[in-house]
């Protein structure tokens, strides 16, 4: 009886190992699957596990191209990138994204994307602005090619953004030159100020260098003139 007792002990074991190793199986092979490697992708992503998540993106795309999710597992490599600080891959997983699917119902979202890609890297005012344009510049196609969506939206309130800090810049420079009494140059940059990026919080103090800077321009201007007349050599100079 005890014989039986344990053998029937062991066998039922068995078969519970057995059926253990056939659930293991059903679940890697349901993550295997272009739904179940997705599924896996968006809980990595908002895990924060973010290169996790590029990989089990990058495997959709792949292994499955034709299925439903290739298309988000695209979308969700660029997003990653993008939550990780990555702008550079991001923008290249983009902007693939926009040559493979030119008529995709996300295009909105991905120039805009695209556009928060440049904005992210741009620097301070006394940097370099290229990405700032970049950036202006893929906010307005969003604009001009989907104006009723609700991305176009945001990108409007970003243009303007991108403008105030092209304006900064073109007063900062017109500022070192208000600095080194270089009032002309300044003069000439100060103006540009007021009149491509008013209404952007500059107009005050733009208003005020201004008349600042006309101001020492008139004072320069009458003190070369000042100094010119007394360097004139009259004919009884020699004479004193």
């Amino acid at each position: 009886m005890k014989k039986r007792t344990a053998l029937f002990a062991v066998f039922a074991v068995f078969l519970l190992l057995l059926s253990g190793c056939a659930l293991f199986k059903r679940t890697d092979m349901a993550r295997s699957t272009p739904e179940g490697l997705y599924q896996r992708g968006l809980e990595d992503y908002q895990d924060g596990h973010y290169k996790k998540a590029v990989e089990a993106f990058q495997r959709v795309k792949d292994e499955h191209p034709l299925s439903e999710v290739a298309i988000l597992a695209e979308l969700g490599i660029g997003d990653s990138y993008f939550s990780n600080e990555q702008y550079a891959e991001a923008e290249l997983a983009y902007s693939d994204f926009l040559s493979l699917h030119p008529a995709n119902e996300n295009l909105p979202y991905v120039i805009y994307q695209l556009g928060m890609c440049h904005y992210k890297q741009i620097g301070s005012i006394d940097r370099d602005q290229t990405e700032t344009v970049r950036a202006k510049k893929e906010f307005e196609r969003l604009v001009a090619r989907f104006p009723s969506s609700k991305f176009s939206f945001m990108a409007e309130k970003m243009i303007q953004e991108c403008r105030r800090m092209l304006g900064e810049k073109e007063f900062y420079i017109a500022h070192i030159y208000y600095k080194l009494k270089r009032y002309g140059a300044a003069l000439r940059r100060f103006e540009v100020v007021a009149k491509d990026y008013a209404g952007l919080g500059l107009d005050y103090k733009v208003n005020f260098f201004l008349a600042e800077t006309k101001k020492r321009l008139i004072e320069q201007e009458a003190s070369k003139d000042k100094e010119g007349y007394r360097g004139i050599n009259r004919p009884y100079d020699y004479l004193f």
